[in-house]
């Protein structure tokens, strides 16, 4: 039986038995709480999800696999001719593997755009917030998104950026945009006002009542609102959160029609 190639053990992950579903037991019935955690690279070598991932500053920099340094790349067609930002001939890298685990087996999982945050990470160790943030903007997690925020004010470590910087992060691995054009982008309404809310300079007076109480009941003042208006916040295309929003049709016409989402 094939081992993880970095720390030669079997592929296989020992679930916490406090947090084990009964849905990954044996079909016997047996208690054991062993799942498959099988990574396999286009090379043959298998890898532990973590164990890989544990080496992505070098895989992300080589794109070779850590362990036979074969490479492990493959790539798709860019984007098409009449595509003004991007060349035909142009290639878009990706690390297609198999991945065994207690979901089942996923073929061809492209595992890049992780190795590459990792890697990012791991160079970048205080954006870690900063991405955690961006995820709760594109979920809809107000009340992760203010728990944040506080968490960092009440007790912010040397190299934390500050909550109004965090509010106007511009992700690298994301066309430099914000988590107001990522809200936009999926729908999350009350994300989208409640960083209009914190970051931008929109009178008080044009927000929504219940949005104001629910503001007032988290303790949100707007003592973050000054600075830099998070709505001229441009992504590496250009494009503001009033030209996301005016890219998806009707799903943003009343903010649009009320002028909200411009500066």
């Amino acid at each position: 039986m094939a081992t993880c190639k970095i720390c030669a053990q079997d592929l296989f992950l020992e679930l916490d038995p406090e947090d084990f579903d009964e849905a990954t037991s044996s079909s016997a019935g047996g208690s054991s709480t062993k799942v498959p955690d099988d990574l396999q690279t286009r090379c043959g070598c298998h890898f532990h999800w973590q164990c890989l991932l544990d080496e992505s500053p070098k895989v992300a920099l080589s794109l070779a696999c850590p362990s036979c340094n074969a490479s492990i790349a493959s790539t798709v067609p860019g984007p098409s001719a009449t595509n003004a930002i991007y060349p035909a001939e142009s290639q878009q890298p990706r690390i297609l593997t198999r991945y065994h685990n207690e979901g089942g087996l996923q073929e061809n999982l492209d595992i890049l755009p992780l190795v590459t945050e990792e890697a990012y990470l791991d160079a970048n160790p205080a954006a870690r917030p900063a991405r955690a943030y961006m995820t709760m903007c594109g979920e809809g997690d107000v009340s992760g998104i203010w728990e944040l925020l506080k968490g960092i004010e009440e007790d912010p470590d040397e190299d934390d950026m500050s909550p109004a910087d965090l509010l106007r992060f511009q992700d690298p691995l994301d066309g430099l945009k914000t988590g107001l054009h990522v809200a936009l982008e999926k729908s999350q309404q009350e994300t989208v006002f409640l960083l209009l809310w914190l970051a931008s300079h929109l009178p008080t007076e044009l927000f929504p009542e219940e949005l104001i109480q629910a503001a007032m009941a988290m303790g949100a003042e707007r003592g973050t609102a000054h600075g830099v208006d998070i709505r001229s916040l441009c992504d590496e295309q250009g494009r503001s959160a009033f030209d996301i929003a005016t890219g998806m049709g009707s799903t943003w016409s009343s903010l649009l029609q009320a002028g909200v989402l411009q500066t």
